[in-house]
Protein backbone atom coordinates (compact mmCIF):
# COMPACT_ATOMS: atom_id res chain seq x y z
CA UNK A 1 0.00 0.00 0.00
CA UNK A 2 3.11 2.34 0.86
CA UNK A 3 4.59 1.54 -2.07
CA UNK A 4 1.36 2.41 -4.24
CA UNK A 5 1.30 5.68 -2.78
CA UNK A 6 4.91 6.46 -3.19
CA UNK A 7 4.91 5.51 -7.00
CA UNK A 8 1.92 8.03 -7.44
CA UNK A 9 3.35 10.97 -5.68
CA UNK A 10 6.16 10.60 -7.78
CA UNK A 11 4.07 9.98 -11.30
CA UNK A 12 2.00 13.12 -9.97
CA UNK A 13 5.46 14.78 -9.04
CA UNK A 14 6.94 14.19 -13.10
CA UNK A 15 3.43 15.07 -14.79
CA UNK A 16 3.19 18.31 -12.73
CA UNK A 17 6.69 19.27 -13.78
CA UNK A 18 6.01 18.94 -17.61
CA UNK A 19 2.91 21.25 -17.04
CA UNK A 20 4.88 24.38 -15.89
CA UNK A 21 4.47 25.19 -19.97
CA UNK A 22 3.23 28.11 -20.46
CA UNK A 23 0.68 28.83 -23.04
CA UNK A 24 -0.05 31.47 -25.58
CA UNK A 25 -3.41 33.19 -25.67
CA UNK A 26 -5.51 33.68 -28.59
CA UNK A 27 -4.07 37.64 -28.43
CA UNK A 28 -0.93 35.85 -29.59
CA UNK A 29 -1.87 33.78 -32.60
CA UNK A 30 -4.60 35.70 -34.53
CA UNK A 31 -3.67 38.11 -37.54
CA UNK A 32 -5.24 41.24 -37.71
CA UNK A 33 -7.49 41.51 -34.73
CA UNK A 34 -8.60 44.64 -34.65
CA UNK A 35 -9.87 44.67 -38.37
CA UNK A 36 -13.52 44.96 -38.69
CA UNK A 37 -16.28 42.89 -40.41
CA UNK A 38 -16.83 43.81 -43.82
CA UNK A 39 -14.17 46.90 -43.12
CA UNK A 40 -12.51 48.56 -46.11
CA UNK A 41 -8.99 49.61 -45.98
CA UNK A 42 -7.87 51.57 -48.59
CA UNK A 43 -4.12 51.20 -48.68
CA UNK A 44 -1.61 54.20 -49.88
CA UNK A 45 1.73 51.48 -49.73
CA UNK A 46 2.97 52.01 -53.30
CA UNK A 47 5.83 49.99 -53.94
CA UNK A 48 8.44 49.54 -56.66
CA UNK A 49 11.47 47.24 -56.99
CA UNK A 50 14.90 49.18 -57.59
CA UNK A 51 17.72 47.66 -58.61
CA UNK A 52 20.33 46.65 -56.27
CA UNK A 53 24.41 45.95 -56.80
CA UNK A 54 25.48 42.30 -57.93
CA UNK A 55 21.69 41.76 -59.23
CA UNK A 56 21.01 39.74 -62.32
CA UNK A 57 19.39 41.46 -65.04
CA UNK A 58 18.17 40.15 -68.51
CA UNK A 59 17.44 42.77 -71.22
CA UNK A 60 15.94 41.86 -74.53
CA UNK A 61 15.66 44.45 -77.40
CA UNK A 62 13.65 44.13 -79.94
CA UNK A 63 12.56 45.75 -83.29
CA UNK A 64 10.34 44.70 -86.44
CA UNK A 65 13.53 44.27 -88.22
CA UNK A 66 15.41 41.91 -86.20
CA UNK A 67 18.90 42.85 -87.53
CA UNK A 68 18.56 45.85 -86.79
CA UNK A 69 18.24 45.17 -82.77
CA UNK A 70 20.75 41.82 -83.06
CA UNK A 71 23.52 44.42 -81.73
CA UNK A 72 22.10 45.01 -78.73
CA UNK A 73 21.40 41.74 -77.14
CA UNK A 74 24.15 39.89 -75.88
CA UNK A 75 24.19 35.91 -76.91
CA UNK A 76 26.56 33.14 -76.04
CA UNK A 77 27.75 31.64 -79.25
CA UNK A 78 26.68 32.00 -82.79
CA UNK A 79 23.40 30.60 -84.17
CA UNK A 80 24.35 27.27 -85.42
CA UNK A 81 21.92 24.50 -87.09
CA UNK A 82 18.89 26.29 -86.58
CA UNK A 83 19.33 26.25 -82.77
CA UNK A 84 18.93 30.02 -81.03
CA UNK A 85 21.80 31.02 -79.19
CA UNK A 86 21.53 31.27 -75.67
CA UNK A 87 20.68 34.99 -74.53
CA UNK A 88 22.74 36.40 -71.60
CA UNK A 89 22.30 38.07 -68.19
CA UNK A 90 23.61 41.74 -67.03
CA UNK A 91 25.45 41.62 -63.78
CA UNK A 92 25.07 45.01 -61.90
CA UNK A 93 28.67 45.72 -60.61
CA UNK A 94 30.24 47.23 -57.32
CA UNK A 95 29.66 51.00 -59.23
CA UNK A 96 26.20 50.07 -60.18
CA UNK A 97 26.32 49.63 -63.92
CA UNK A 98 26.51 47.50 -66.85
CA UNK A 99 28.20 46.73 -69.48
CA UNK A 100 25.57 47.15 -72.63
CA UNK A 101 26.33 46.48 -76.63
CA UNK A 102 27.30 49.37 -77.91
CA UNK A 103 26.22 51.98 -75.90
CA UNK A 104 29.18 50.95 -72.99
CA UNK A 105 28.62 51.52 -69.23
CA UNK A 106 25.03 52.71 -68.22
CA UNK A 107 24.38 52.87 -64.56
CA UNK A 108 21.17 51.31 -63.61
CA UNK A 109 21.41 50.79 -60.06
CA UNK A 110 18.20 52.56 -57.90
CA UNK A 111 16.13 52.49 -61.18
CA UNK A 112 13.23 50.25 -61.26
CA UNK A 113 12.39 48.29 -64.73
CA UNK A 114 10.23 50.61 -66.17
CA UNK A 115 12.88 53.64 -65.41
CA UNK A 116 15.46 51.82 -66.80
CA UNK A 117 13.15 50.65 -69.81
CA UNK A 118 12.46 54.55 -70.53
CA UNK A 119 16.39 55.07 -69.85
CA UNK A 120 17.43 52.71 -72.67
CA UNK A 121 14.74 53.40 -75.10
CA UNK A 122 15.98 57.30 -75.07
CA UNK A 123 19.72 56.00 -75.04
CA UNK A 124 18.85 53.76 -78.18
CA UNK A 125 16.62 56.16 -79.80
CA UNK A 126 19.53 57.41 -82.02
CA UNK A 127 20.32 53.55 -83.76
CA UNK A 128 16.19 52.08 -83.52
CA UNK A 129 13.08 53.02 -84.06
CA UNK A 130 10.57 52.38 -82.02
CA UNK A 131 12.12 49.50 -79.77
CA UNK A 132 10.31 47.18 -77.35
CA UNK A 133 12.52 46.43 -74.33
CA UNK A 134 11.70 43.90 -71.81
CA UNK A 135 13.59 43.15 -68.67
CA UNK A 136 13.58 40.96 -65.56
CA UNK A 137 15.41 40.16 -62.44
CA UNK A 138 16.39 36.90 -62.46
CA UNK A 139 17.72 36.60 -58.97
CA UNK A 140 14.42 37.69 -56.86
CA UNK A 141 14.40 35.42 -53.64
CA UNK A 142 13.74 35.89 -50.41
CA UNK A 143 14.37 34.29 -47.48
CA UNK A 144 11.97 33.70 -44.41
CA UNK A 145 13.94 32.00 -41.01
CA UNK A 146 13.18 31.51 -37.39
CA UNK A 147 9.52 30.10 -36.50
CA UNK A 148 7.96 29.16 -39.43
CA UNK A 149 7.10 25.44 -40.98
CA UNK A 150 9.67 25.45 -43.78
CA UNK A 151 12.26 27.87 -43.27
CA UNK A 152 14.60 28.64 -46.58
CA UNK A 153 15.16 30.94 -49.31
CA UNK A 154 12.18 30.88 -52.04
CA UNK A 155 12.23 32.13 -55.38
CA UNK A 156 9.83 34.67 -56.33
CA UNK A 157 8.25 34.71 -60.10
CA UNK A 158 6.63 37.72 -60.06
CA UNK A 159 7.54 41.44 -60.31
CA UNK A 160 6.65 41.54 -55.98
CA UNK A 161 6.27 39.64 -53.12
CA UNK A 162 4.02 40.72 -49.72
CA UNK A 163 5.20 39.93 -46.46
CA UNK A 164 2.40 37.47 -45.83
CA UNK A 165 3.03 36.03 -49.21
CA UNK A 166 6.49 35.21 -48.00
CA UNK A 167 5.78 33.64 -45.23
CA UNK A 168 2.92 31.61 -47.14
CA UNK A 169 5.85 29.58 -48.74
CA UNK A 170 7.41 28.64 -45.78
CA UNK A 171 4.27 27.28 -44.33
CA UNK A 172 3.00 29.82 -42.17
CA UNK A 173 4.34 30.47 -38.43
CA UNK A 174 4.31 28.25 -36.24
CA UNK A 175 2.42 28.58 -33.04
CA UNK A 176 5.29 29.14 -31.43
CA UNK A 177 6.16 32.28 -33.56
CA UNK A 178 6.20 35.67 -32.23
CA UNK A 179 3.26 37.45 -34.98
CA UNK A 180 3.93 41.16 -33.05
CA UNK A 181 7.53 41.58 -33.94
CA UNK A 182 8.69 40.04 -36.97
CA UNK A 183 11.33 41.33 -38.20
CA UNK A 184 12.79 42.49 -42.25
CA UNK A 185 16.41 42.74 -42.89
CA UNK A 186 16.64 44.59 -46.25
CA UNK A 187 19.92 45.46 -47.83
CA UNK A 188 20.81 48.34 -50.38
CA UNK A 189 24.25 48.35 -51.76
CA UNK A 190 25.67 47.24 -48.29
CA UNK A 191 23.69 49.32 -45.94
CA UNK A 192 20.99 46.74 -44.00
CA UNK A 193 17.82 48.09 -42.81
CA UNK A 194 16.17 46.40 -39.70
CA UNK A 195 12.46 46.82 -39.66
CA UNK A 196 9.77 45.20 -37.42
CA UNK A 197 5.88 44.70 -38.30
CA UNK A 198 3.28 43.66 -35.96
CA UNK A 199 0.76 40.96 -38.21
CA UNK A 200 -1.87 41.02 -35.60
CA UNK A 201 -2.79 44.52 -36.37
CA UNK A 202 -3.83 45.49 -39.91
CA UNK A 203 -2.17 48.78 -39.98
CA UNK A 204 0.92 46.69 -40.72
CA UNK A 205 -0.63 46.52 -44.52
CA UNK A 206 0.86 50.10 -44.64
CA UNK A 207 4.57 48.89 -42.91
CA UNK A 208 7.31 49.91 -45.28
CA UNK A 209 8.21 46.05 -45.20
CA UNK A 210 5.04 45.10 -46.28
CA UNK A 211 6.11 44.80 -49.87
CA UNK A 212 9.57 42.98 -49.97
CA UNK A 213 12.41 43.42 -52.21
CA UNK A 214 15.23 40.99 -53.64
CA UNK A 215 17.22 39.02 -50.90
CA UNK A 216 15.10 40.69 -48.21
CA UNK A 217 15.00 38.00 -44.92
CA UNK A 218 12.16 37.86 -42.82
CA UNK A 219 13.00 36.53 -39.51
CA UNK A 220 10.35 35.14 -36.99
CA UNK A 221 11.46 35.58 -33.71
CA UNK A 222 10.21 32.82 -30.99
CA UNK A 223 8.13 33.64 -28.44
CA UNK A 224 8.13 32.94 -24.63
CA UNK A 225 6.13 30.25 -24.61
CA UNK A 226 8.76 28.27 -27.22
CA UNK A 227 11.81 30.06 -24.93
CA UNK A 228 10.35 28.62 -21.50
CA UNK A 229 9.80 25.09 -23.12
CA UNK A 230 12.96 24.19 -24.29
CA UNK A 231 14.06 25.32 -20.81
CA UNK A 232 11.74 22.99 -19.43
CA UNK A 233 12.71 19.99 -21.56
CA UNK A 234 16.01 19.77 -20.52
CA UNK A 235 14.56 20.77 -16.51
CA UNK A 236 11.56 17.99 -17.24
CA UNK A 237 14.41 15.29 -18.34
CA UNK A 238 16.59 15.96 -15.27
CA UNK A 239 13.19 16.01 -13.05
CA UNK A 240 12.10 12.21 -14.91
CA UNK A 241 15.70 10.72 -13.98
CA UNK A 242 15.41 12.43 -10.69
CA UNK A 243 11.93 10.72 -10.32
CA UNK A 244 13.35 7.28 -11.79
CA UNK A 245 16.06 7.30 -9.20
CA UNK A 246 13.58 8.13 -6.39
CA UNK A 247 10.99 5.86 -7.35
CA UNK A 248 13.36 3.11 -7.85
CA UNK A 249 15.64 3.52 -4.24
CA UNK A 250 11.86 3.61 -2.72
CA UNK A 251 10.93 0.57 -4.07
CA UNK A 252 14.21 -1.22 -3.26
CA UNK A 253 13.74 -0.11 0.30
CA UNK A 254 10.45 -1.02 0.73
CA UNK A 255 11.20 -4.54 -0.34
CA UNK A 256 14.03 -5.07 2.12
CA UNK A 257 11.31 -4.24 5.21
Amino acid sequence: MIRKSVVKLCSLFIISSLLLVSCASKKDVVYFQNAGDYETIVSDNSHTNKFKIDDVVTINVSTLDPQASLPFNLFKGAEEGGFRPEQLDYIIDKNGEIDFPVLGSIKIVGLSPEETKLFLKEKLSNYLKDPIINIRLKNFTVSVLGEVSRPGTYPVNGEQITVLEAIGLAGDLTIKGMRKNVMVIRDFNGTKVYTRIDLTQKESLNSPVYYLTQNDVVYVEPNKSAVTSSVLDNRASILVSIASVLITSTVLILTRQ
